[in-house]
């Protein structure tokens, strides 16, 4: 505890100041009004923005009537919570007849203050309260108020609009865990519940992040979401620790800072690193016209005088204390107005005699109280309509703050600290649309300095130069590939040089906790900060973009399927035969004897088909010859034959010519005969017609038999084995991939080691050499790219199995980042990239005279030509069932007309159609 003439010292400081600034005053003519006010050690913001605050109201006030007076402040600055020490220096204050008090203090100094102005009915204004603070056992009002609002339901309402349902909760003092309490009495049962699955009180910032570390050890990948209830300096401290640590994730990663931090403008530290989501609240509304005058007011203060002002932003608490003073101002000013005689046997005018001796003070001896303090209290608590730096000051009749509003703010890695919604007791969490703004477009970075760029041998996109002629390359002039064109044009873009280093490990980069910074390869060496950026075929993934910084992408790619191209199938001998297949053919061939029968037969029953043959006679069909009155032994007609033309002979022939549409001498007269041609010439117009589309394809056309054309196909077979690289983001994708095929791959790849290769050369000379018996799995811009080299061996088969892209990595905060985002849109737009592409993968391709048309021409099936067969089959049937009703109407006609039964009839007619032989029927016989 500061002693009493330290007190006097910085009473009169403040006092003097009053009368510097207000040399048009005569200190005769002055009223003051006694207050007092007690700090802890360590606020220095907190007193310049009280001492800042009594002096622009002596400098501003004024009663109704007139009068001029000021406030005078009697400040004690402690240094500890003993309650002995604190309570004689309380009794101090009180004996110095102050009119109020305000107290900047812990919560262990907290309840003896609040203990001695309730005892006393001194009003004192505190800018924030801790929790649980009790309420006074006599009954009596409490005389306490506090300037920062309770805002647990706020946490919950954002926490529930990103829905969070498992929380980490991290707290540096006792306040923290009552706090942590309040929520969950507040959580409310339901669907929707709320996890704090870990809590953890900390003490300083080196103990929050052993504790993220052990974290991250069981879960490196997964999101977490972070509360922390912490100082403004603490909360400050574990994140700039955070994103310092290569061993913590940082993308995966969201804090909520629950107290108001965020006013306090820390944030500029953490933007160098700037990798992780923060949101939090604050409560200073810097749109509103009178904010902004204060803070230019606030930044012209001279920091000796003010330690801690002089800024262009001001923090909550110091804020809170500005506003307490403003609170108390108020309400004297109130007070004064409605009654101006309020105080007038309390002040004396300053002649000289000694403040404390003219006023009424209290002694801590006595049981006296001060008589205007339950005034001045239920004034201040009085609805009313002032404001200050943190919005509407009104109170409850328990002394907390009312009708206040918070802003929710965000701070991510791409943008500054943005509004994204606000909150107040009324209308909950809203949200409002975020005014992004970029960081400055960049951060100044130096020109005349070389940048050091990390690459890796790979072609096409690096490669050493060949000499020519004994010619030898130095520096950059050594390499040649796309990525080292695309890095002169960047560098032309950004105005700077720059040297190509190749990667001291020959890796890509992946976790490696046995190396400095957790990373090996190109990541790790931009994580120590050994090179300024990388330039290289890396993919960018979420492990990778949570170590370093990547541009956006200068190339998209996805994972595909390397095979041996195979050998191509020339036309043989009888390729004629390989438009159908050969089930085709043989069904086709069952059929045309099947056609043949069938016709022979409906020719032999169809009495149209039968004629006879006369040297003299023409031919006449069977069925008017035995109805005519013939004498078959009359010797006019002894020349005379019956014969029918559709023989078995006849009926092969037939159907043959209509097959090879050259038709035939003879045709079907019988209706049953003629259903048999025309659905026999139908399936042959649609199987030639089919047949001769598909020839020319077959006879002229080299075809290639893939055996793996899809993910799937590789799946569901084990004889092509298949592998990748034994490292990087291909393995990785498999690994994670939630996806069945995929998972099933993995599982073979995982279980034959011998699949994954070192490099992707190495796969490539092992796709060559397995005799189309291994496939490699591989990033599709190489693919492409090999499949353009001689021997043309190789090719790619089936769609991509992701989409990603490649980009330049820098690290984390780096300030050539969005330079160099802006550099590669560019190049996009302007086409020059997709001119290096043409250039280094087909202008200098070695198989531009291969034969790159694929053949995906397949022989027709039966089931392609089911349909005729069903058609010519049901022709077949109809066509017998007609001949067999021709065959019952003929034979009854024949009856009738002979006289004899029906029977008689179809045995007669039965043996000419199967001995072609026949006699006259006479009534009640039948002729053989």
């Amino acid at each position: 505890m500061a002693s009493t003439k330290g007190s006097t010292t910085f009473f009169l400081l403040v006092s003097l100041l009053t009368i510097i600034q207000r040399p048009h005053l005569k200190c005769g003519a002055q009223e003051v009004i006694p207050i007092g006010a007690i700090f802890e050690v360590g606020t220095d913001e907190m007193q310049a923005a009280f001492r800042h605050a009594v002096a622009q109201f002596n400098r501003m006030n004024e009663s109704a009537n007139g009068r001029r007076y000021e406030l005078q402040a009697f400040v004690d600055i402690i240094s500890t919570a003993d309650t002995v020490k604190l309570s004689r220096l309380i009794c101090t204050q009180l004996s110095r007849g102050i009119f109020a008090i305000l107290g900047v203090v812990s919560a262990d100094s907290f309840s003896t203050i609040h203990s001695y102005t309730n005892t006393y009915h001194m009003p004192f204004f505190s800018p924030w309260f801790p929790e649980k603070v009790p309420v006074p056992t006599s009954g009596l009002m409490d005389y306490a108020l506090s300037l920062r609002p309770e805002y647990h339901q706020a946490i919950l309402d954002v926490i529930a609009y990103y829905g969070w349902k498992n929380i980490i909760y991290i707290y540096d003092s006792h306040d923290g865990l009552l706090r942590l309490q309040e929520l969950y009495q507040r959580i409310k049962p339901g669907s929707n519940n709320i996890l704090i699955e870990m809590v953890r009180r900390v003490e300083n910032s080196r103990e929050a992040i052993q504790f993220l570390q052990t974290l991250e050890s069981i879960d490196r990948y997964g999101r977490k979401f972070v509360v922390l209830d912490c100082s403004a300096s603490l909360a400050s401290e574990i994140i700039i620790q955070h994103v310092k640590d290569v061993h913590l994730g940082r993308r995966n990663y969201h804090y909520l800072l629950s107290g108001l931090v965020m006013d306090d403008r820390w944030d500029e530290r953490v933007k160098e690193y700037g990798a992780i989501n923060i949101t939090g609240f604050r409560i200073i509304d810097t749109e509103r016209p009178t904010v902004q005058q204060f803070f230019r007011t606030w930044e012209a203060l001279d920091p000796a005088i003010y330690p801690g002002a002089g800024k262009p932003f001001i923090p909550a608490q110091a804020a809170l204390v500005y506003d307490a003073v403003t609170l108390v101002a108020d309400t004297f000013n109130r007070m004064l107005k409605k009654k101006p005689d309020t105080f007038r046997s309390y002040l004396q005018r300053n002649k000289g005699d000694s403040l404390a001796n003219a006023s009424r003070a209290l002694n801590c001896s006595r049981n006296a109280v001060w008589e205007q303090g339950d005034r001045i209290a239920k004034f201040a608590r009085k609805q009313s309509d002032l404001e200050g730096l943190t919005g509407s000051l009104r109170f409850g009749e328990d002394g907390r703050r009312e009708n206040f509003t918070l802003s929710v703010v965000e701070m991510t890695v791409n943008s500054d600290i943005v509004k994204i919604g606000q909150w107040s007791e009324q209308t909950r969490f809203q949200m409002v649309p975020a005014k992004y703004v970029r960081l400055p477009a960049t951060p100044e970075f130096e020109k005349n300095r070389t940048y050091i760029v990390t690459t890796y041998m790979e072609e096409p996109y690096m490669m050493m130069r060949k000499t020519e002629g004994g010619e030898e390359f130095t520096g950059n002039d050594q390499f040649e590939g796309y990525c080292k064109d695309m890095m002169d044009l960047i560098a032309a873009k950004l105005g700077i040089n720059y040297e190509l280093r190749k990667v001291k490990d020959h890796r890509y980069g992946n976790e490696n906790p046995n190396v400095t910074g957790g990373w090996d390869g190109i990541i790790g060496e931009l994580i120590r900060r050994e090179a300024d950026m990388a330039v290289a075929a890396l993919t960018i993934n979420s492990g990778r973009e949570r170590m370093v910084d990547f541009s956006k992408p200068f190339m998209d790619l996805g994972i595909s399927i390397m095979i041996k191209k195979p050998v191509k199938k020339f036309p043989g001998v009888f390729s004629f035969m390989d438009p159908l297949s050969k089930e085709v053919w043989m069904c086709m061939t069952f059929a045309y004897l099947g056609v043949s029968i069938v016709l022979f037969v409906v020719s032999r029953f169809g009495g149209a088909e039968w004629k006879i043959e006369d040297s003299h006679v023409a031919f006449t069909p069977i069925a008017e010859t035995l109805n005519a009155d013939v004498d078959p032994q009359s010797s006019e007609n002894s020349s005379q034959m019956l014969t029918n033309h559709f023989s078995v002979k006849n009926s092969l022939w037939f159907a043959l010519g209509a097959f090879m549409q050259q038709g035939s001498d003879i045709s079907p007269r019988s209706i049953s005969g003629r259903m048999v041609g025309a659905v026999w010439w139908f399936f042959t117009l649609i199987l030639i017609s089919s047949y001769t589309a598909n020839l020319a394809a077959f006879l002229t056309v080299e075809r290639m038999v893939t055996p793996i054309n899809s993910a799937e196909d590789l799946a569901r077979q084990t004889q092509v084995e298949y592998g990748t690289l034994n490292s990087g983001t291909t393995l990785d994708f498999f690994k994670n991939s939630k996806f069945a095929v995929y998972s099933r791959m993995w599982e073979f790849m995982n279980s034959r080691k011998h699949v994954f290769v070192r490099t992707y050369d190495e796969g490539i000379r092992r796709v060559r050499q397995s005799k189309g018996k291994y496939a490699l799995l591989i990033e599709s811009p190489k693919n492409d790219y090999v499949n353009e080299r001689y021997p043309c061996d190789t090719m790619k088969v089936g769609r991509n199995f992701d989409t990603k892209g490649f980009g330049v990595a820098t690290p984390l905060g780096s300030p050539l980042r969005e330079q160099i985002n802006l550099a590669v849109l560019s190049l996009k737009e302007s086409d020059d990239l997709a001119r290096l592409t043409n250039k280094w993968w087909y202008d200098r391709g070695e198989c531009a005279n291969a034969d790159k048309q694929e053949t995906t021409q397949n022989e027709l099936s039966l089931s392609n030509v089911a349909g005729i067969f069903y058609i010519l089959i049901g022709g077949l049937v109809l066509a017998l069932a007609v001949a067999f009703f021709e065959f019952l109407y003929w034979s009854r006609v024949d009856a009738k007309k002979n006289k004899i039964s029906l029977t008689e009839a179809m045995k007669a007619k039965a043996r000419i159609s199967i001995t072609g032989e026949f006699t006259h029927l006479h009534h009640n016989s039948t002729v053989s």
